[in-house]
């Protein structure tokens, strides 16, 4: 479940940064009771990223998939072999 934040608690940093290890999740800031910024840990933060990477890359396989833009599998090792000269 998200946790949210009013702006005030950033006062107090330590339990902040706390609270941004132990749920390993984005934290949701509110000012005057609408949203205003997300803060996260660093492994939180490279953890999305990471993930955001790898869908990104399936949607354009996907994408690939669709199109008809694939070969087998005997060709890509043919491929590999030949550039690395094995």
């Amino acid at each position: 479940m998200p946790r949210i934040v009013p702006i005030r608690d950033l006062k107090n940093t330590t339990a902040i940064s706390n609270l941004c290890h132990e749920d390993k999740e984005p934290i949701f800031i509110t000012k005057n009771g609408y949203g205003d910024m997300v803060i996260m840990s660093m492994e939180t933060y490279e953890k999305n990223m990471f993930l955001a990477n790898v869908y990104g890359k399936l949607e354009e396989a996907k994408e690939d998939l669709k199109n008809g833009n694939y070969s087998s599998v005997e060709d890509a090792v043919s491929r590999i072999r030949k550039s690395h000269g094995l």
